[in-house]
């Protein structure tokens, strides 16, 4: 497992979008970085697929509202923690396991002055620094397939949700299995593990102390918002590298075109999840 975890962070060590980039970027835009809003961030901060609108079908099925205590697993640089707060008012606790993640997610959550409703703090999915029954709903984007033990992730889930709480998230499913070849380029370009499909998932979520409330398949969505992150990347490469920033290592971008690829295929694809904790 810690060959798991220490891949994991080299990835988001080395992945071409952080909080240095995109102060570049809001710098460039406004001038200065005098009373940034939260929204003025949205535009760039928002790693995951479907951009706002992919936060807010998860709000929905979550059910956040003023004053809602989320927990959003794998929160990366915040981006999505900063939204909910901003748009619904919730106070949001990210775990994130990177600590140069950790550190982006706070300067720019201070930058924006939502440093008292959102915090990310270091931490590992699989064994969650928070109390039990601590928290209302637990959200995730595109990140359960970084982890090796996803039914020991589901199950801290569930011991930090109060009875009735709800999970909402989103991930990578596998519509078939992978070539050993494409496996390990999902591995060694994007850190991805364990990867299974809908149904298996389904199961993991019951098991560790859910009701399924929602399964929606994502493929052909992700399809067509994949061609348009791959053409992002590319161009995202350049501007790092002309900013000195962090720009992604050659892996990440030949495996991302294979994903992208596979995708199409419909060989991997994408699945939204919703469930209610029991009891």
């Amino acid at each position: 497992m810690a060959t798991e975890i220490r891949s994991a962070i080299d990835f988001y060590e080395r992945h071409p979008i952080s909080a240095g980039i995109i102060v570049a970027k809001v710098k460039a835009a406004r001038g200065h970085l005098d009373n940034v809003s939260p929204e003025e961030l949205f535009a760039h901060d928002q790693d995951h697929y479907g951009g706002l609108a992919a936060n807010d079908a998860l709000a929905a099925l979550a059910k956040i509202g003023d004053g809602t205590r989320v927990a959003d697993f794998c929160a990366g640089l915040g981006g999505p923690a900063r939204y909910l707060s901003a748009r619904y008012g919730a106070d949001v606790t990210g775990i994130e396991l990177t600590p140069a993640r950790v550190k982006g997610a706070a300067e720019l959550t201070a930058l924006v002055s939502l440093d008292t409703k959102v915090r990310v703090i270091e931490g590992n999915v699989m064994q969650v620094p928070l109390p039990a029954a601590s928290v209302d709903a637990v959200v995730s984007q595109e990140a359960f397939l970084h982890v090796p033990d996803k039914a020991r992730a589901l199950a801290e889930a569930c011991r930090i949700l109060k009875p009735g709480g709800r999970l909402a998230f989103t991930d990578w499913i596998a519509h078939r299995a992978l070539s050993p070849a494409d496996a390990d380029l999902m591995w060694q370009g994007m850190a991805a593990t364990n990867l299974c499909d809908i149904a298996t998932y389904r199961t993991l979520i019951e098991n560790a102390g859910f009701t399924v409330t929602s399964v929606d398949d994502l493929t052909a969505e992700w399809a067509e918002i994949l061609k348009v992150r791959l053409a992002m990347y590319i161009k995202l490469r350049g501007e790092t590298q002309a900013a000195g920033t962090v720009s992604g290592h050659d892996a990440f971008y030949e495996s991302y075109v294979r994903f992208v690829a596979l995708v199409s295929e419909g060989a991997l694809g994408g699945g939204r999840f919703s469930a209610v904790k029991r009891g």
